[in-house]
């Protein structure tokens, strides 16, 4: 097995490379397919199987915790349109096969009503299963950074795992889950605005040296409404531990409505590219940045985006 380092590079595929898929009873896709089944679900490839969308059942380690419906419904559109590029990864349960991996891609089959789905079926411990979901989901599904944070919770709490442990499972630093983890301090109403993306990880970072919760939620409304730079949120925060008021200065302020439109292009960005992307935006000027791992990863954003290699 490759070092912990370059296992969330490799992609998920290198990750269950090792793990022959087994064999099941192909169901004929035509059979119970809408009217074009190539388009929407493809004949199995080498390696995979054709499973009963109705067979599956979800991970109970799924990391995300809400599913977006325009966003499902986008990703449905898109296999509808372009078929399914990714198989699903599951696991033998009992009679019936359980998600390890692609959630809102078997979601997006059921919301198109196709009977059969192409997947990878693996051998996998319950902590194996949680670990590869999440590292899917890191990769592929833009988890959110309360989400992210909850996943690694999770991998600690549930296996028992340190979070050193939890952190090679992942192909993560010690200090990027410590950090992450962190994030649950929060309180449920600055998690919301961190879930949403009117505040950022730098912004949560600092709200957390303020240890009364019902100051940082003040706070955390102060940051939103005044469109404050994490830097801002500094100042903000030291004048208040100092008691003295808020320095003003020539901050840029954006509106809340302004950075929830801009979050909102950003969840649809990472939907349809099926990448985590941050957008950055000011009326003058601004940046998309897209995240890939490895050159397999951006060859597949590249065609999405269709531009020429």
């Amino acid at each position: 097995m490759a070092a912990p380092k370059s296992r969330l590079g490799r992609g998920l595929g290198g990750l269950i490379a090792a793990a022959a898929p087994k064999s099941a009873e192909a169901k004929p896709a035509a059979a119970s397919s809408p009217a074009n089944p190539a388009s929407a679900a493809p004949a199995a490839a080498s390696g995979f199987i054709d499973v009963m969308v109705s067979s599956i059942e979800p991970s109970p380690y799924q990391a995300r915790r809400e599913i977006v419906a325009e966003q499902l419904q986008e990703l449905a559109e898109s296999i509808r349109s372009e078929g399914l590029l990714q198989p699903i990864v599951v696991r033998r349960h009992g009679d019936k096969y359980q998600l390890v991996a692609g959630e809102r891609r078997w979601r997006a089959f059921q919301l198109l009503k196709i009977k059969v789905i192409p997947a990878r079926v693996v051998e996998a411990s319950n902590a194996s299963s949680a670990a590869l979901g999440l590292i899917e989901n890191l990769q592929r599904e833009g988890l959110n950074p309360v989400e992210e944070a909850y996943g690694y919770a999770s991998l600690i709490r549930d296996f028992d795992l340190t979070q050193e442990a939890a952190a090679e499972r992942v192909g993560r630093s010690r200090a990027a889950v410590a950090n992450s983890l962190r994030l649950l301090s929060l309180d449920a109403e600055s998690q919301g605005y961190l879930s949403k993306g009117l505040l950022s990880v730098g912004h949560a970072k600092v709200l957390l040296g303020v240890d009364d919760a019902a100051q940082r939620a003040v706070l955390a409304r102060r940051v939103i409404e005044e469109g404050l730079s994490v830097r801002g949120t500094e100042r903000l925060v030291l004048a208040r531990k100092a008691g003295v008021p808020a320095p003003t200065g020539p901050a840029k302020k954006v509106p809340a409505v302004e950075a929830a439109a801009v979050a909102s292009i950003e969840r649809k960005l990472v939907s349809r590219l099926g990448a985590r992307v941050s957008l950055r935006h000011s009326p003058k000027r601004g940046r998309i940045v897209i995240e890939y791992a490895g050159n397999d990863d951006l060859h597949r954003i590249l065609e999405k985006l269709g531009v020429e290699a």
